[in-house]
């Protein structure tokens, strides 16, 4: 029989639970051990139910979970020591081991956390290398964008109609592993980081500043073992950990976006306009060109603008207020320019100056392009009128945004581009829904007359919402 300090402490843990989850987490135990059959009755106690590994991979291999990820959860559940002795003698999880482990990691601070992260990062004792937490971190991403998928939690983004996960994955495990800190402040990079043996207070410190590795794990064991999932999330975090899509359904448009960066751009944008993404200009729908552009983009509220060069290297910029065409700098702090490959990454303002953002078109005086952060001749980002030509220059980073050259070659060639308007598009973008940007911009339709565009131009009226119907 356990002991009274085990007890307490297995109650406490029991405690943080509401009745309805408690039953929710015990339905899930009672159904993986009924499972792994009477396994304590070598012992003469056939009625203390345990799970198996086997068990584990039987109910969630392949479906919801890569088998890697079911391991690592195993061997975190293993590693609760309830004895007081050396932990991991038994092959088999107990129920208060289960019950603690969903307790920490679900409800648990950094602290409470790190011992069982250790133990799923690795099975033996000790300090852990640089890979080992790096391939700990691709297994977690591939296993939230699997069960998210598997689950059908997408909110209107798949697997088809975005970039291929695998680069994204390994962008954004470097991304976060870019923040593991030794004791002394520094951080290793490169072959070094692989080699760097890390002990649990470095790791502790590293969940407790990167959120994201303790929301990736709630998304594992929330969706993936199904704990919890159906409850009120109590925590939040998972809400709007990947927005909502529209305007990309059945156009048979792939995204320049992955989940994976889909997921850590959106986590930098602010809190009320987390929660739906839509597609406003696409250079391979809406054509390419700088005027069908602005038609598109104007008024329509904060945007992210993403664009590939011929080289391959994805980046971008998330403006904070409606575009303008106008020749002053305009938008705010809140603006940044972001990388999505080869490297995920965001640059965020540095108070240096107020270049946030730029667009103007048809002046004469003035440059005429999409630009952001920098100086005019000299942005961090820049897309010139004449489409297709842009420019990144950081000599040796841009002064609005501290962002080296995004592009592959200073002076670049636009291969494909596109704008997703974040949060609620402003009502003033279209009376009714239906009304273009032509009909509430008259600068857009005379920089259209001027270029040719005639006033009943389709292509550039389209309703504001394609697909209402696909959350």
């Amino acid at each position: 029989k356990m002991g009274n300090a085990e007890s307490n402490a297995y109650r406490n843990h029991l405690s943080r639970f509401l009745p309805e989850e408690q039953s929710d987490i015990d339905g899930v135990f009672d159904t993986l051990s009924g499972a792994s059959g009477s396994a304590g009755a070598k012992n003469g106690k056939a009625t203390k139910k345990t799970v198996t590994l086997a068990a584990l991979q039987a109910a969630y291999v392949q479906e919801p979970l890569p088998e890697q990820m079911t391991v690592r959860l195993y061997n975190g559940m293993k590693s609760i020591d309830l004895t007081g002795k050396s932990s991991g003698l038994s092959e088999q999880i107990a129920k208060e081991q289960f019950v603690i482990f969903m307790s920490n990691l679900l409800k648990g601070n950094a602290d409470e956390k790190v011992t069982i992260i250790m133990r799923m990062i690795s099975k033996t004792e000790g300090p852990v290398k640089g890979k080992q937490i790096q391939e700990f971190t691709e297994d977690l991403i591939t296993s939230v964008v699997h069960v998210l998928n598997y689950r059908k939690e997408l909110r209107g983004w798949n697997l088809e109609n975005t970039r291929d996960s695998a680069n994204g994955v390994k962008a954004l495990a470097s991304q976060l592993l870019s923040e593991l800190k030794l004791a002394d402040g520094t951080k290793p990079v490169g072959l070094q980081l692989m080699e760097t043996n890390f002990n649990q207070s470095v790791i502790e410190d590293w969940v407790y500043r990167v959120p994201q590795i303790s929301v990736f794990l709630n998304v594992v064991i929330r969706q993936g073992l199904q704990v919890l999932h159906s409850l009120p999330d109590q925590t939040k975090d998972i809400l709007n950990l990947v927005p909502g899509c529209k305007g990309i359904k059945g156009r048979g448009l792939v995204s320049l976006f992955d989940i994976p960066s889909i997921i850590y751009i959106n986590s930098h944008l602010p809190a009320e306009l987390q929660h739906k993404w839509q597609l406003l200009f696409s250079s391979r729908l809406h054509g390419e060109s700088f005027s069908q552009l602005c038609g598109h983009i104007v008024n329509r509220g904060p945007c992210i603008v993403i664009l590939k060069d011929l080289d391959g290297y994805i980046f971008g910029g998330f403006a904070s207020h409606s575009w303008e065409v106008k020749p002053q700098f305009q938008g705010d702090n809140r603006c940044f320019l972001f990388s999505v490959f080869p490297s995920l990454a965001v640059y965020a303002y540095t108070g240096y100056n107020d270049h946030y953002m730029y667009l103007n078109h048809g002046q004469q005086t003035m440059p005429n392009g999409l630009g952001m952060g920098g100086q005019h001749g000299y942005f961090g980002l820049w897309i010139d009128s004449d489409y297709g030509k842009g420019h990144s220059k950081a000599k040796p980073r841009c002064t609005t945004y501290n962002s080296p050259q995004l592009s592959a070659k200073e002076d670049f060639t636009l291969d494909a581009m596109e704008v997703w308007a974040v949060g609620d598009v402003p009502e003033s973008a279209g009376t009714k829904g239906k009304k273009s940007i032509l009909d509430v911009d008259p600068q857009a339709q005379a920089l259209l007359e001027m270029a040719g565009k005639s006033r009943q131009s389709e292509g550039l009226r389209e309703p504001l919402e394609e697909d209402e119907d696909d959350d």
